[in-house]
Parts: C-alpha cells; structure tokens; sequence
C-alpha cells in the first residue's frame, strides 16, 4: 500500500505540484500565515512504476530546528502501512524523500527542511519570490514562535480548519513550556510585527499575536500565576510601561485586585495616553459597578485613540451600563470599521486521490455516529439568515447591538433609533421641500418673453412680487439642517456630553477630519454623502435584507415553510433610516402632493439627530430578521404546547435555531434547541455549546458525556491537541471549581472503553502535570 497509518493524505497528480503551489502563494499571506505542509515522495521497488507524491498539513510539531522536523518526517516512514501479503517479504512502497514547510510570520519567509533517505539533511528558507536562502538561528527562533502560536490561538478556530488538518501537543510537558517562555522573551518586543485581531487596526507592544497567545495560554487554564512571573521576570514594564495592563490582567485573575490598581496607577502616571490601560481600569470598575467613573476612562480612551474599533465598542458597553441607549446608539455609530482578513491558506490543486482513516481504537468504541440524510435538511428561511456569515469589527458591532435588545426590547431600541438618526421619510420629506423652494426660485429668476413684455408688464410683476413673498415664506418655514457626526470625543467634560447625546450645534461641524456646512446641504444633492470612513466600505458587501416588497412576501406565504407560515405575534419592522447614499430623484414628485405642515414637522426634528451609517442600518435589517425567525419559532413552541401536539424540526435546523437564541442572548431556549438537535443528529457545535453551558452550571456528569463524545470526535478528525482546546478550558473550569479527584471519579463510573479512557484522561494528566488551579484536590 501506498498510504501512511492513521495519518491523512493528499495524492498529487504531479509530483511537487503542492509545495509549487505554495511558493506561489507566499506573498499572499497577511497574518500568522498557514498551516505548516509536509510532503513526502514515495518510491516502489518494481521498476517502471512512478514515484508518487502526497501531502498533509500539521500544527504543533517543534520547529525550533531542523532536527526536531526531520524527526517528524522520519517518524512517517514507519506510519507506512504495511499491508502485504503474507508470502512477500516486505511492503513494496517506502518513503523515498520529505519536505517540511513551515511559515516564518516575523520575516514573512517559508522555512523548508528536506530530507532525503538514505541522504542527508538539508534546511533553507524560501522568500516571497521564490529564492532559496541559508536559514540562521534567529529565523530558526522567530519560525517556532510562529509555528507555536498558530496552534494555539487557531487550536478551535472554526475560520481556520481544513480537511486531514493533523494537530498535535504544541507544549507537552513543563519544558517545552520554559522553552516557549524563554523564546518568547528574546522576541517579546517584536510581536507588533505579527499583526492583531481583526478588531484592532495598529498593533502594539501589548495588542498583537503574540501577547494574545501568551495570554490565552495561561488565562485558559487560570495560571495567571505562571503569566506574573513571565511578565515580571522580564522587567518588561520598566521598559514599557503599557505592559502594566497584561500584568493588572493576571493580578485581577488572581484576586489581587489592589496590586493591579497600584500597577495601573503607577503605569498611567507614565503613559496616560494609552487606551489599553484605561480600559483594563474601565473594566475592573464596570465590573465594580462604578460605571460614572468607567464612562470617564472610555471617554479618555476614545481620546487617545479615537480610530480604533476596540475604544469605541468600549465606550458604547459602558454606555449599555449606564442605560443611556441613545448614547449608546450614537457612539456605536461612530465606531470606524475595518475589512475582515480572512485567515491565510493554501490554494492547492484539486487532489488525485484523498485518503482519510479512522483509527481502529476509534471504530472499535463504537461511539461514531452516521448522520441521517434527512436531519441535515433545513428551512432556506433559516439556512439565509445573514449574522452568522458576519465577521471581525461587524461581528462586534451587532453583538452590541444585541445587547441592546436584550435589555430594552425591540420596540424601544425602534424609538430610540428613530430619535438619534434621520428616518428615510423625514429625509424624503426635506427634500422635496427644498425641491419645491427650489422649483419656486426657478420660476423667479426665468426672463419674461418680450410678447409678454409688451402685453402683460403689470400682471407678470405682480405675479413676480407674490411669487418673492412666498418664497421668503417658504424659506423661513423650513429651517436648514444642522447634521453633526463627530467622532472624536472633545477633552472638556461638557463637550463630551454635547457630541455623544448630538446637541452641538454650529456652523461647521467635523467628520473623521472632514467639514460639513450648513450652506453645504443644497450642493449634497448631486454629491456623494457618504462619509463613512474608507475602511467600513467593505460593509457594502453585506447581505442586505429586502423588508419592504408586501407583495411577494404575500405572494409566497403559501410557499414557504410551516416556521414562516406560523402567524404569531407581529413584530414592527424597522423604518429604512436616512443614509447619504440616496437617490435624490427617487419619490420626490410622490412627495411634493403631501400636506406642506408634514414637511415642516419633519424639518424641525432634524436639527438634533445624526445620519446613521450605511453598516449600522445593515446590521439592524440583520437583527429584524433574527428576531422575526425567533418570535416565530417560540410562538409555534407555545402554540404546539398548548394543543398538546409534538413539535418536529430536522436536526440542522434545531442546530441553526440554537444558535440564533445564543446570539439574541437567550440562554436557556439555546440550551434546549441544542439538546433537541443532538436527539436527531451528532453536532460537534451543539455539543460544544452544551459543554460550556453544563461547565458554567457545574454539572459535572453531564459535561463529561460531552467530553466524551467532542474527544472522539476529535480523534477521528486528527485533533491529538489537549491544551489549549474549548474542551480543556471547560474541563479546567471543573476542575477549578469542583475539585480533580470529583471530575477524575466521575469518569471512572462511566465505565468507558480502555481506548476512549485514555484519551479522555489526557485533559486530566495535563491539569496534574501542569498543576491547574483544584489539581491539588
């Protein structure tokens, strides 16, 4: 046999085609870069019968040298399965060669390290134009660093997952953790050169990759303890002093809560410019309850860096607090919005021949289940919603945005938007006054013909001396507009309040460092409007909703499905808010027959709201129709109840509904429609939001079923990883809070397989090992 042993394979159709494909590729990655590639050709001792190439791709293997990766590769040759019959000597096909390709994200070049059997060793490095390079051993440092924090920071990404992705332990044991440590130190102040998160546009010493995965590392097992000396034994915070906030963040998880507002005190006397400081003390107030003087410190963040998503969603959560949800609306509004990156990967050739095993400890426990055909079926309606396909800053945006209905309901987040931004309707009604006074200095200004000269010189100019009364009339009754967008929080703490609640009024106000004048309004009709900053164009792409065709939804009610059919409670659809996109022409003679007092009724309301953003007007179409789909669904749960009768979803659907209610912050209808679907169907998804919610209960009977059946899922997918993984999070959540030897005799009384025990006692020899906060009891 040509294949490897319970390792996953791509065949190629030519040979190499995969590691071409990914130098080509390397100048398209923007991120901490992909999953590391090993390729291998194999040879057959008949003659005449072609070599043959196959790949699979791998995190978590050491690559601080090209010893420890031509470890690796050798360690395939023996995986060779050995299938031959029994009167031959040996398997025909051996492994002849091996490339290991993983990608260095500081110097942006692919490490390559080939092995040739019998041969040698040989190790360089490939840059973005395909030039081949001697390797040195501080690339050799920055590639480990690299490698070790794809596979922890991406361990459950679900942005980042592929088929015969293979992960391993990135840290095993309590020395390769010093070794982690000790290389993150030498690279500590390079870490700005990975990037961030999606939600923060300018990487810095303490927000980037590398802090993130160092802080996840540790928080995920609540040994802040281990992070603090890290931190202090670098003397980090002498050096830069916005350290501090990683160092309050580990002092706060371990309840030394006046230690971290020492060092946030001593750190802002230094820096007090620096927003990630102001926000580790907004948060440790909010969670205090003092949020007047949480509001200051958000206000003083946006200040410091007010083109930043993170300051701004911050300002907007503190706002949520404090229930001033007009304020809370505006500032959401304000935040500038950056395009989603995805994660980089591989474009490779469409594979001769894929081979993906299952291990026979896995087939033989018996716990894999088959899907069945039908549960995987699910309502279009359900399968379209749009929030799930939202990603980075939009993402944040609309899980602020369901906050707020969470706490104030629908209708009065409707009242509320209708009282901080320009409704489309009262922006149709303007302008077709000033179409009209338009209309009416036109007929002022065109010269009387000369027949009409000589016949009608006294009728024209009366005609004409009415015709400027009532336009000084009609000018007066319609005041101009004064529309403010700012989005910067002035220093004074009266300014403050006049921008974020848009009662400022003036001749000029500003824009993300662009002028909007009074005198300005008429010439906006036949000029772009839209002042949204460049990096929230993206939002366009967006999945737009269409509400307000009656028509064809009346048309298609007997068409669709028994969740749309339902007539339950209405709910209102948002009015369309005004944005500067707007076609001037469009309804405007519609408009114009509408009683004149209307429009001065509109006119005057204008003069204390904003315009809202193009984004923000999507994302509340998104949050209409996740409501709808969600008042439906419970009104048919209560309806079936109450006539006694069963009410039937497929498994997909039950899925997609318990998702819905997570994200509209309904606890326990989520657990309940995840439960429902694992009835029907296996979903690694329901049982993973399960496992978070019986962890968070501290049931601890239930959340080991789930372990169970996410590790063997896990294992047939190639997931060796233990830590750090949602399923050890949760489980250290137990351990922390009921102690090891409860969850380790818990498992014992479930009588497991040998082969399912093992791999489930994993996550609990790591807590041991590593000496987990509750290991001891």
């Amino acid at each position: 046999m040509d294949t490897l042993k319970d390792v996953p394979e791509f065949f190629e159709t030519q040979l190499d085609e995969s590691l071409a494909a990914r130098t080509e590729s390397l100048g398209s990655f923007r991120e901490l870069g992909p999953p590391d590639l090993c390729h291998v050709t194999k040879a057959n001792a008949k003659p005449g019968v072609k070599e043959v190439g196959s790949y699979h791709y791998v995190s978590g293997v050491d690559a601080s040298s090209s010893a420890t990766l031509a470890a690796y590769l050798n360690s395939l040759t023996y995986a060779l399965e050995d299938n031959h019959a029994w009167f031959t000597k040996s398997s025909a096909w051996r492994i002849r060669s091996g490339v290991y390709c993983c990608f260095n994200a500081f110097s942006r070049v692919d490490v390559r390290v080939e092995v040739k059997i019998p041969g040698g060793v040989e190790s360089y490095i490939v840059d973005l134009r395909g030039e081949k390079h001697d390797a040195t051993s501080d690339i050799w440092q920055e590639t480990y660093i690299s490698a070790l924090l794809r596979s922890i920071l991406y361990s459950d990404d679900v942005n980042y997952r592929l088929a015969g992705f293979r992960k391993l332990d990135p840290i095993p044991n309590v020395e390769a953790e010093a070794h982690f440590l000790e290389a993150a130190e030498q690279l500590f102040f390079k870490g700005w050169q990975l990037g961030s998160d999606p939600e923060i546009q300018v990487a810095t010493v303490v927000s980037n990759h590398l802090t993130a995965g160092i802080m996840k590392y540790f928080s995920e097992n609540f040994r802040y303890e281990r992070a603090l000396m890290f931190l202090n034994s670098l003397l980090l915070y002498h050096k830069d002093p916005e350290v501090a906030s990683l160092l309050a963040q580990s002092y706060i998880g371990m309840d030394e809560e006046i230690k971290a507002v020492k060092k946030l005190y001593e750190a802002l006397k230094k820096n007090p410019m620096s927003y990630a400081l102001l926000h580790v003390q907004a948060d440790f107030l909010l969670s205090k309850g003092k949020t007047d003087y949480a509001l200051k410190l958000a206000k003083q963040a946006v200040n410091c860096a007010p083109s930043e998503f993170v300051t701004w969603a911050k300002l907007t959560e503190v706002y949520i607090e404090l229930r001033d949800y007009e304020s809370a609306l505006l500032t959401l509004n304000s935040c500038p919005m950056f395009t989603y990156n995805e994660r980089d990967m591989h474009r490779m050739p469409s594979p001769a021949k894929t081979h993906l095993p299952i291990k026979q400890d896995i087939i033989n426990a018996g716990l894999l289940e088959e899907d069945n055909g039908r549960d995987n079926e699910a309502d279009v309606a359900l399968l379209r919603l749009p929030a799930p396909s939202l990603r980075g800053t939009f993402a944040k945006a609309y899980s602020l945005l369901t906050s707020l209905v969470a706490k104030i309901g629908w209708d009065e987040l409707l009242k509320c938007r209708s009282s901080v931004f320009v409704m489309e309707e009262e922006y149709r009604m303007q302008k077709a006054a000033e179409e009209e006074r338009k209309i009416q200095n036109t007929v002022i200004d065109l010269p009387p013909s000369p027949q009409e000269q000589e016949n009608n010189t006294d009728v024209v100019a009366n005609a004409n001396a009415n015709d400027v009364n009532d336009s000084k009339d009609s000018s007066q009754s319609v005041p101009a507009i004064t529309i403010s967008r700012d989005s910067t929080v002035d220093g004074s703490e009266d300014t403050k309040e006049k921008n974020v609640e848009n009662t400022h009024e003036g001749d000029r106000e500003t824009t993300n460092g662009r002028e909007v004048k009074d005198d300005d309004i008429n010439e906006k009709e036949n000029s772009n409007l839209n002042a949204v900053d460049e990096r929230s164009l993206d939002s366009e792409n967006m999945e737009e909703v269409n509400l307000d065709d009656e028509k064809s939804n009346s048309n298609n009610k007997t068409k669709t499905a028994p969740v749309i059919e339902f007539k339950g409670p209405k709910l209102e659809k948002p009015l369309q808010a005004a944005n500067e996109e707007k076609n001037d022409n469009q309804s405007i003679h519609d408009e114009q027959s509408k009683d004149v007092s209307t429009k001065k009724d509109y006119s005057f309301s204008f003069n204390n709201k904003r315009l809202c953003e193009r984004w923000l007007d999507n994302l509340f179409m998104v949050l209409y129709e996740d409501l709808r789909v969600y008042t439906v669904w419970r009104s048919e749960v209560s309806h079936y109840k109450a006539h006694h009768m069963s009410y039937r979803k497929t498994g997909t659907e039950w899925e997609i509904l318990g998702d819905l209610a997570a994200r509209l912050h309904h606890k326990d209808d989520a657990k309940e429609a995840y439960q429902r679907c694992l009835e029907h169907k296996f979903s690694a998804k329901a049982w993973l939001r399960l496992l978070e919610f019986y962890a968070d209960e501290g049931d601890v009977h239930r959340a080991l079923s789930a372990v169970v059946k996410l590790t063997v899922y896990h294992e047939r997918w190639y997931h060796e990883i233990v830590y750090p993984t949602a399923i050890a999070h949760n489980l250290n959540k137990l351990i922390r809070s009921e102690g090891l030897s409860k969850v380790r005799y818990n498992l014992i009384s479930m009588n497991l397989s040998p082969s399912v025990d093992k791999l489930v006692t994993r996550y609990l020899d790591f807590a041991k090992t590593f000496k987990i906060p509750g290991s001891n009891f």
